[in-house]
Order: structure tokens, then C-alpha cells, then sequence
């Protein structure tokens, strides 16, 4: 059961549904496909892999095919081949003896062909770059690379690319990080045969260039499109659970008993799915309006129609004791009697009333036939001389007469038409009851010979407690509420009951039911 405390504040938490609100999901729904976008970020890195192992490839190549026009050339060659291809490929090249001695260096011979960046002369954009490269390395979990520091001896044992490749004659690929974040491919190869070795050092920049305004072009259209996206995203929410929760206050206050308080919000303005939900609320609220109302009303009639019987029985009573004359105490005891019966038919009556639309609401429709249900009720009638010397005369037309209903509930309205035809029918009368069908509809008609309905009054016999009756009829004999029963039973199946004159001009009084034809 729910919290009574949570019931007294209104239920659940109106800017929620389920766990997360409307305009959570809303958002999520809408960012979700842009950060699957900015997984691009993420692959990115795995394309930076993919070049630098390209570019481990090239550096081999470049070192074994350096060191072989190297090998063998005079020192002087040697020397102008490495600041040739130093300049034209942007390396260093230095060449070692067998001892591990330093004998040539590019840089040295020549003017540096690339220099390291100094990241302290950045900009914002260059340091937001290595932030973003640092952040997607911690994302994917990415492997630390060793700092390139220039070794303070210059031996070639002070590397350990050129220290292999010393012991194992065969060329060796290392990769370094500079400080600004770009990569540092080092080669280092056998030259000869005589134990000189060749180290070249290239800092692609270019690799990282390419890879960072990849990188910061996706990053911020992905900002710029998330930020377009949750503004729309707000707009679209603002939309759709601002009138939400003024709909759902309304509600709760209907609910906590303060309807009276409440205009709920129609939303004219709007043609869609919540401006439909808007309206259907207010009409919805309405009708329980005059649903509070029909029951305030109703209990009001019902207290007043037993107060009356109640008041007589109770004089009959307080005088009973008092009265010594046989002839008078037995004719309290008749009043006492046909108050208590008076009574009895009230509350049935009443019962029956305010179970009109609970038990048609929860009954089965069945296919009924209106002749046969009327002739059965004419013929049980006659055997049990109910009609008080009337005839009731029933004209069916020719074909089938049947609608979608509640048996026993309209067997209760054809009962209580007959009723009132012959109530009002002067005796050995004729009650005519006529059935047709016109297009989608069973029309009834049960016409008697009485007074008739003045026009203005024709709706006021469908009130409840309705008092004229005909002239000598007992009082309270009648609770005046069988008409109105019959009004609910036929407007509970879709149906109309109408009072009018007769059509052939005569006097007295036609009740008009019409039923939708079944199928």
C-alpha cells in the first residue's frame, strides 16, 4: 500500500516518471547518439597508432638503406650524406664507431634540421590539446611512453636501441615522448662490417598536428552540437512537462477535495497530444463535477423522500400508546404499516438507482430481443393481474428487434414504463406498446391513455422523487424514481429516453426508449 504521507502530498514526485524525469530522459535520449559521436575522439587514438607504426616501418627502412650508402664511403661522403638526408627527411643522423665513439653528427655539421618545441612559449590552444590527449590516454588506458631525454654521453652505449643493435648486427626502432606530447622515432642500424653504427632521431610532429585538430575539430562541433542539441532538447521538455505538471497539480488538487478551487488548464492553443490529454482532463474533471453534484443532490432528495415516511411513522407510533379506541389504534397501525412499506420500496428503489452503473459497468452484454422481452413481461403481468383492468397491447414490427445489453437491466426499464402507462391509464384502458427499428436504432414506445405531459414538463418526469401522480392513486405508493432509473439504465447502454405526446393527436403520454440495434 502506498505511504500515506507520500499520499497526503500528492502521491508521487509530479516531475518524475519511473525513476528519472521526463526531462532527463529527454536529454538523454537527444545526447546520447552525440556522445557515441564523440567516441570518435577515441578512435582517433587508435589511428595515431596505426601511424606511428607506419612511421616505425619507414624508420627501419630509412636506416638500413642510409646505412648501406654509408657503408663503405669515405668520411668526407659519409659526412655530406648525413646532412643531405638530415635536411631533406627533417632527422638527425650521427654516426658511431666500433668503439661506440661519436664521429659524425648532422646537427653538428650542418644547421639543426628540426628543433623540439619549448612548451613553456604555448598558447591556450596547444595546452588544451595536450589536456584533451592526456584525457583520452587515461580514458583508453594507453601505455606510458619514456620521455626522450638527450643521453649526456655521447656513446652509443647511452642508447639502448643502438646498444642492441651493436649486439645483435640487426636495426633497432624505439619510440620516445617529447614533453609537448609529439612522438620521437629513433632507428638505430649496423653500417658495415666493421661495427660502426648509424642512430637517426625524427620528431614526428606531424603525426600529432594531424591527429590533434582532428581531435579538437570533433571535440568542440561535439560541444557545439550538444549544447544546440540540450537547448532543443529543454525547449522540446519545457513543451511537454510544463503543462504535465500543471495538469498533474490540478489533479492532485481535485483529488485532496479542493476541485471547486481548480480550473484545469484546456490549452486551446495547442493541437497535440497534449493539448488533447488537457481537454480530456478539464472534461474529465467536469463531468466529476456534476457527478459530486448528481450525488450531493441525490442524497439531499433521499434524506427529504424518507424523512417524510419516517416523520408520519414516528407520530403513529408516539400516539399508539395514547389511543384506547380499537377502531383509531388499528388505523394507526395502517398508517404505521404503510409508512414501514413506503419505506421499504424507497430504499429498494434507491438501491436500485445507485447500482444502475456499477453493475452495467461490470455485467456481460448479451443480445436481447425487445419484442420477446416485453411480450414475456405483458404475458407475466396478465397471469399475475398487475394491470389493474388495462390492456397492453404489444405491435411489434416485422424482423428482429434485438440490441447489446443487460438483460435484467432492461427487463427494469420495460417494467417501469409499464408501470407508469398503467398508473396513469384510466381503468380498462389500452397501454399500446410499439417496436420498430429506424437506421441504427430499436425504437419502443409505450403510450397510455392518461392526461398526457405538458410539453414544458416532459423532463421534469425524468427527476428523481418526481411527485404527480394520478388523481386517486394512494399516497406513496410510488417512489418516484422509476423513470429516472430508466433515463440511466438507457443512457448506460448508449441509448435515449424521451417523453412526448401521442402521435395520432389522442390524449395521454408516450415514453420513447431507443437502443442501438445490435450488429
Amino acid at each position: 500500500m502506498a505511504d500515506p504521507q507520500r499520499r497526503a502530498n500528492g502521491g508521487e514526485q509530479l516531475s518524475a516518471t519511473g525513476r528519472f524525469a521526463l526531462t532527463g530522459r529527454i536529454l538523454a535520449v537527444n545526447i546520447l547518439p552525440l556522445l557515441v559521436l564523440g567516441g570518435g575522439l577515441f578512435y582517433l587514438d587508435s589511428y595515431r597508432t596505426q601511424l606511428i607504426n607506419e612511421r616505425f616501418k619507414l624508420a627501419r627502412i630509412e636506416a638500413q638503406i642510409t646505412a648501406e650508402a654509408l657503408a663503405g664511403a669515405t668520411r668526407q661522403r659519409q659526412e655530406a650524406l648525413l646532412v643531405q638526408i638530415g635536411k631533406e627527411q627533417r632527422m638527425r643522423l650521427r654516426m658511431f664507431d666500433a668503439e661506440g665513439r661519436l664521429t659524425a653528427d648532422s646537427f653538428a655539421l650542418a644547421d639543426p634540421a628540426f628543433r623540439f618545441n619549448d612548451i613553456s612559449d604555448d598558447d591556450w590552444e596547444q595546452r588544451f590539446a595536450r589536456w584533451l590527449d592526456r584525457t583520452v590516454d587515461t580514458i583508453v588506458a594507453a601505455e606510458p611512453v619514456q620521455d626522450y631525454v638527450e643521453p649526456e654521453a655521447q656513446e652509443a652505449d647511452a642508447w639502448p636501441e643502438l646498444a642492441r643493435a651493436r649486439e645483435l648486427g640487426l636495426s633497432q626502432v624505439r619510440l620516445y615522448d617529447w614533453s609537448d606530447g609529439t612522438p620521437v622515432i629513433t632507428a638505430a642500424a649496423p653500417v658495415g662490417l666493421q661495427g660502426a653504427t648509424l642512430l637517426t632521431v625524427r620528431n614526428a610532429v606531424d603525426i600529432t598536428e594531424s591527429v590533434r585538430a582532428a581531435r579538437s575539430t570533433l571535440f568542440f562541433a561535439m560541444l557545439m552540437v550538444m549544447a544546440a542539441s540540450a537547448l532543443l532538447s529543454l525547449f522540446l521538455a519545457r513543451t511537454i512537462v510544463t503543462p504535465l505538471r500543471l495538469l498533474a497539480r490540478a489533479a492532485v488538487r481535485v483529488r485532496q477535495g479542493r476541485e471547486r478551487e481548480v480550473e484545469v488548464p484546456r490549452l486551446p492553443q495547442r493541437s497535440d497530444e497534449i493539448g488533447l490529454l488537457a481537454r480530456a482532463v478539464s472534461d474529465m474533471t467536469g463531468a466529476l463535477r456534476q457527478r459530486i453534484d448528481a450525488v450531493d443532490s441525490f442524497a439531499a432528495d433521499v434524506a427529504h423522500e424518507i424523512k417524510n415516511p419516517l416523520a408520519s411513522l414516528r407520530n403513529a407510533i408516539d400516539t399508539l400508546p395514547r389511543v384506547d379506541d380499537p377502531a383509531l389504534r388499528q388505523e394507526l397501525i395502517g398508517i404505521a404499516a404503510h409508512d414501514v412499506r413506503r419505506i421499504d420500496r424507497l430504499v429498494t428503489e434507491i438501491s436500485a438507482a445507485s447500482r444502475v452503473d456499477a453493475e452495467i459497468s461490470r455485467a456481460t452484454l448479451e443480445r436481447v430481443d425487445l419484442a420477446s422481452l416485453f411480450a414475456n413481461l405483458i404475458s407475466s403481468r396478465d397471469d399475475r393481474g398487475m394491470n389493474g383492468g388495462r390492456q397492453l397491447v404489444l405491435d411489434a414490427a416485422p424482423g428482429a428487434h434485438r440490441v447489446m445489453g443487460v438483460p435484467t437491466q432492461l427487463e427494469r426499464v420495460a417494467e417501469n414504463l409499464i408501470d407508469n402507462a398503467v398508473s396513469f391509464s384510466p381503468e380498462h384502458g389500452t397501454v399500446n406498446i410499439t417496436i420498430r427499428r429506424a437506421g441504427a436504432q430499436i425504437i419502443t414506445e409505450v403510450c397510455d391513455e392518461g392526461p398526457g405531459i405538458a410539453p414544458e414538463r416532459r423532463e421534469d418526469v425524468f427527476r428523481r422523487f418526481h411527485s404527480d401522480r394520478p388523481e386517486g392513486e394512494s399516497f406513496g405508493n410510488h417512489s418516484g424514481l422509476g423513470l429516472a432509473i430508466g433515463r440511466a439504465i438507457a443512457e448506460a447502454h448508449d441509448g435515449t429516453l424521451t417523453a412526448e405526446a401521442r402521435a395520432d393527436g389522442a390524449p395521454g403520454a408516450c415514453l420513447r426508449l431507443a437502443l442501438p440495434a445490435a450488429a
